[in-house]
């Protein structure tokens, strides 16, 4: 085998806080070859989520934490250079969890096989990957979203937050985003949202109840806080609240601060759920097939935010929550 080295992002401290420079490793080794059922893979794009800072913590959560020392968790896409796996031949590229590193070892399982002649790989990070998933599940199945109704989603210019807009279009409800700066609203209302809201610079209560004169019939929570507290009182009789993250709360250093105008729920017989994406595993190469053919025909327009090089890790996931990103943040770590 060539000799290669890997680099790898190990998890040195539990961060108190934003993630700090001293909470990383950056590790050197040897990439050993493969045993019997077992791939090589070399790590081209690793996916940065605001989930990363939450794997971070010990706790009670819907996935076991990184455990100190570990490779730090990350979606991935690659391509297979050595295998021994029946399943996987060299060249195949594959989607999976190999984390924040050059090079991984794997048995196959939760691997899957994209191909680059349908999209680009990067788009399987993002709006044909778990990010396109998730707006697609949350919005529709937990949400159930549909014709005629107004829906709002906070972080509206991220990953997962763009897709819900654009998937809302498409089934033929109004969208309305909730983002931070003029150029963020400008690109929502680029890619066909009806409105946006501006949370640096407008009263986001006022400008809710000015969009959605009706109320709010689907409300798809990216932040939590007191975005989440607006969109609460804003709500029309039977809406639902689909709860997929809450990133202002992730780096705090006092207790996680629950909605306090939860009341609402009970005045507009309304519902807020809760949902991890690999609920629906099983129906994910469907979901995918819809999201290809709807980008295919322009209607699903996929925006990535590539930075170059592993070493930038620490710095573009604080990108996240500084508010610096623009559409899917990724790191791309290797040539094609």
């Amino acid at each position: 085998m060539p000799d290669r080295t890997n680099r790898q992002f190990r998890l040195a401290a539990r961060p108190a806080g934003l993630p700090k420079p001293t909470d990383w490793e950056l590790t050197t080794e040897s990439v050993p070859a493969p045993r019997e059922g077992e791939v090589l893979i070399q790590v081209l794009y690793v996916s940065i989520d605001p989930a990363m800072r939450h794997w971070m913590n010990e706790g009670r959560s819907y996935t076991e934490p990184v455990q100190i020392g570990d490779v730090m968790r990350a979606g991935t896409v690659g391509c297979v250079i050595e295998s021994r796996n029946r399943n996987f031949r060299v060249g195949d590229c594959v989607v999976g969890g190999q984390g924040v590193q050059l090079f991984a070892i794997s048995s196959g399982r939760g691997l899957r096989k994209v191909d680059p002649a349908l999209a680009p790989l990067p788009a399987y990070l993002g709006g044909l990957g778990v990010t396109g998933l998730t707006a697609f599940f949350g919005l529709l199945e937990v949400g159930r979203a549909r014709a005629g109704d107004t829906v709002v989603v906070s972080a509206a210019a991220g990953a997962v937050g763009s897709v819900v807009g654009q998937l809302a279009k498409i089934g033929g409800a109004r969208a309305v985003g909730i983002a931070g700066g003029r150029d963020k609203c400008a690109y929502l209302l680029d890619i066909g949202f009806d409105a946006a809201i501006d949370y640096k610079s407008e009263n986001v209560e006022q400008a809710l109840d000015e969009h959605c004169p009706h109320g709010i019939d689907v409300y798809f929570d990216n932040v939590g806080g007191d975005i989440l507290d607006s969109a609460l009182a804003q709500l029309a009789r039977g809406a639902r609240v689909v709860l997929c993250g809450a990133i202002s709360q992730y780096n705090l250093t006092t207790a996680v601060r629950g909605p306090t105008n939860y009341l609402s729920l009970l005045f507009s017989r309304a519902r807020m759920e809760g949902f991890v994406t690999s609920d629906y595993k099983e129906r994910y190469e469907a979901a995918i097939q819809k999201l290809a053919r709807w980008r295919a025909e322009g209607r699903l327009q996929l925006r990535e935010d590539i930075v170059d090089g592993l070493e930038a890790f620490p710095e573009t996931l604080l990108r996240l929550f500084r508010g610096e990103n623009t559409g899917k943040l990724m790191l791309k770590v290797a040539e094609v």
